[in-house]
């Protein structure tokens, strides 16, 4: 838990809720909306608290419509909460106070800042004398930013003709020219390749380490998070549903682990059954759950009873985890 001397942001009871006017359709369906205008609350946030220490980078998870964007906005002061308070770096981001807006940053990757028919470079000049960067200081920051993006090549180019690697790596550039120290990335390698991925990871992870930021990252590419974030939050229909350390999540949402085989010679399904539950079982290859407490007494079991050429214990896939932490959660509601 941080303090206040350290906090970068705490938030507390933040609550967003949106008033959604409802119409049937067609021409009928409008008449009578004007008659009797009916509406519903939509509740998509509902007091979340959080607190992030300077320097660090936090996963923040959910599914679609679970908050995580609103939040975000709510956090950068695009959006003023219903309820609830709010302190970034010392400031209430709904004020929107000139020394704060310097200090944050919002990377949307479905978003842009960059202006379509003009050169990137042009959109960088806008910045620097948005944020008033000296020349000296522009120079060198986009020296330090094409040492990592390899940017020089595609400044000059039109928006419009950039890949959607490339102008996500000018996006990203340009919202950091001013080196805030608060950075809310919100889906910053959505479609993006392989490749781009990493190279945005690498970037943002070198610059957490030079400028001591804060990360808030939102992601559904999980290697995103778990490249850069020890800590995540999850958030599920407006609320926080765990705040804790990624190994933590997996031991709380998946009681097992699963066992990778190659035998070096065939076995009944029903022979493998005996030591867990059998996920898939092709010819040699074997997939085995085993409760997490009891991995290491079955796998010795295992060993003894069959003609292994290999074994590979893992936890299972993170995307595999989030999922049944959100339907642990959905459940006791549905019932």
């Amino acid at each position: 838990m941080t303090t206040p001397h350290d906090a970068a942001l705490r938030v507390r009871g933040l609550t967003k809720h949106y008033v959604v006017h409802e119409k049937e359709p067609g021409l009928l369906g409008s008449l009578k909306s004007f008659v009797n205008r009916r509406s519903r609350t939509v509740e998509a946030v509902r007091g979340v608290n959080l607190d992030l220490a300077r320097g660090e980078m936090v996963g923040f998870l959910g599914p679609n419509g679970a908050g995580k964007t609103t939040t975000l906005k709510m956090l950068s002061g695009l959006l003023h909460p219903t309820s609830g308070e709010v302190d970034v770096l010392g400031f209430e981001p709904r004020r929107r106070h000139a020394d704060f807006l310097r200090s944050i940053t919002l990377v949307m990757g479905q978003k842009q800042q960059l202006l379509w028919d003009l050169p990137a470079l042009d959109s960088f000049l806008v910045n620097q004398a948005i944020y008033e960067i000296d020349d000296a200081d522009f120079k060198r920051t986009m020296r330090e930013y094409d040492e990592v993006l390899d940017l020089s090549g595609i400044l000059r180019k039109q928006v419009r003709k950039l890949s959607l690697g490339e102008r996500m790596k000018c996006e990203l550039a340009a919202a950091l020219l001013h080196r805030p120290r608060v950075l809310f990335l919100d889906e910053p390698t959505i479609g993006l390749d392989v490749n781009m991925q990493v190279r945005i990871r690498e970037f943002v992870r070198e610059y957490n380490r030079r400028e001591d930021a804060t990360v808030i990252l939102t992601s559904h590419y999980m290697a995103d998070v778990t490249a850069l974030c020890e800590r995540i939050v999850v958030i599920d229909a407006g609320r926080v549903v765990f705040d804790g350390d990624l190994g933590a999540l997996v031991e709380r949402s998946s009681p097992y682990k699963t066992v990778k085989l190659q035998l070096a010679s065939p076995a009944s399904t029903e022979r493998l059954a005996r030591h867990g539950e059998v996920v898939s079982h092709d010819g040699l290859g074997v997939e085995l759950n085993m409760p997490r407490a009891e991995v290491g007494e079955r796998a010795a079991r295992l060993l003894t009873d069959l003609d292994v050429a290999d074994l590979t214990v893992e936890d299972p896939p993170i995307e595999t985890v989030i999922g049944r932490l959100f339907g642990a959660e959905r459940a006791p509601e549905h019932a």
